[in-house]
């Protein structure tokens, strides 16, 4: 009995034992949320502290724009036109609209217009003819060049057979032209016919005459007849 006694001392102690432990830790754990309460304020300054380098990020961010504007220089190229197409282009930014004109208004214009011109041409003109005036005043006085002689040179002859007087105060001469050729020395015969002017018909035909050159006579004729030398048999 007193073993039994013993025990239930024992068994009653034990949960007084242990009830001090489980007060204690659940007193820690109780007085935890009290000890971060403190802390909370410095958790709220956080975000003021992070705050400040958004402040300072917005110029970094202001200027992304000038980054981003170098590479518009590797864009496309500039369209490349010719110097027609840039008058043309030119003259398309600064038409203006004007009233319709009737033909007497078109006409007049165009008069006018033409009038301005011929003056324009015509004070050129004087301004150039007074230049030329001035600059041959100014010129010292040209030398006379003296006369050229050209020596005379000696009308050609020609002796031939008569093959025709048909014509009037006119004789057909065949000349026979012999040469020797200058490589094979071969005598090369041939024959031309000229138009002489006989004016007293002298020259019968099958005559031996002889004829000088003269000025043209005729369309055909630049010959005339000097004298007789042989008469036809």
């Amino acid at each position: 009995m007193a073993e039994e006694e013993e025990k239930d001392e024992q068994v009653t102690e034990d949960p007084q034992a242990e009830a001090p432990e489980e007060a204690a830790a659940e007193a820690p754990a109780e007085d935890a949320p009290a000890e971060e309460t403190p802390e909370e304020p410095a958790a709220e300054e956080e975000p003021a502290a992070e705050e400040e380098p958004a402040a300072e990020e917005e110029p970094a961010a202001e200027e992304e724009p000038a980054a981003e504007e170098e590479p518009a220089a590797d864009d496309e190229p500039a369209e490349v036109l010719s110097p027609k197409q840039e008058r043309k282009r030119a003259r398309s930014a600064h038409t203006e609209t004007r009233p319709e004109r009737g033909v007497e208004d078109r006409r007049s214009e165009r008069e006018a217009a033409r009038r301005a011109t011929a003056e324009r041409r015509r004070a050129h003109r004087l301004k150039s003819r007074e230049k030329a005036k001035a600059r041959r005043a100014a010129e010292p006085p040209r030398e006379a060049l003296p006369p050229v002689e050209r020596p005379h040179g000696r009308a050609k002859e020609r002796q031939g057979v008569v093959v025709s007087d048909k014509a009037d105060k006119t004789i057909t001469v065949r000349v026979d032209l012999a040469r020797r050729h200058t490589r094979y020395d071969k005598v090369i015969r041939s024959s031309s016919t000229l138009h002489a002017h006989d004016e007293r018909n002298e020259a019968n035909e099958g005559d031996t005459v002889r004829v000088i050159e003269s000025r043209p006579l005729s369309r055909t004729k630049r010959w005339r007849l000097v004298e007789v030398l042989e008469r036809a048999k």
